[in-house]
């Protein structure tokens, strides 16, 4: 028997194991967008500055429904509400009582938001697998665009269930989101979705 013949056999075979199963996280990215209609899910939300040396911790509740309706709620530390009607993206701060809105054609494009909301993944992102860590498997999504605001994302699945976003964005800051409890295709209260100013708030509509 040839060892060296078998050993590099061997190894050829692990790593096409290995790009077999990383190329699942693309399948399984499209097949999340294209098949999940609705979910619900607990965040969390880690972001670091571009020197790693400054982090900052959020919590919250987040929704979406398909297409271009979701909704971040932030209940820690402080009260705020990302919300896409279908329309707009509106993004709200409690404490401040201030308010801002965008189009939503002007919003999402090559954005994390775009995942979720069910845009159109081949035509807006690049798509690459990415090494399993973690206990995940990984997808990379870098935005084709080069005038947008993120250098990359990627995605985090267990099995078939959406688990985490990584996000760096144009400046180098680093986002980590880690969804717990994601509840698939169910029923999501429609008024989520519709954002009105309270009275008194500043609003911005750009």
């Amino acid at each position: 028997m040839n060892t060296p013949f078998l050993k590099s056999l061997a190894a050829a075979g692990l790593l096409l194991a290995s790009m077999a199963a990383r190329a699942d996280a693309v399948d399984t990215l499209r097949e999340f967008v294209r098949d999940v209609k609705s979910g619900k899910s607990a965040f969390s939300q880690v972001v670091t500055s571009p020197d790693g040396k400054k982090k900052k911790t959020s919590s919250g509740e987040f929704e979406f429904q398909r297409p271009n309706r979701f909704r971040f709620a932030y209940l820690k530390p402080f009260d705020q509400a990302i919300v896409a009607d279908g329309q707009k993206v509106w993004i709200y701060d409690k404490d401040l009582n201030q308010a801002s809105s965008r189009k939503m054609s002007a919003a999402i494009g090559a954005t994390p938001a775009a995942l979720l909301a069910g845009g159109d993944l081949d035509k807006d992102f690049d798509l690459k697998p990415q090494p399993d860590r973690n206990g995940l498997s990984w997808a990379q999504a870098l935005p084709r665009s080069k005038d947008g605001q993120f250098q990359s994302i990627q995605i985090g699945f267990k099995g078939k269930q959406l688990a985490a976003i990584e996000i760096v964005d144009s400046f180098g800051q680093r986002s980590d989101l880690t969804f717990t409890d994601l509840q698939t295709n169910v029923a999501v209260d429609p008024a989520h979705f519709r954002f009105v100013p309270p009275a008194g708030a500043d609003v911005l509509e750009q």
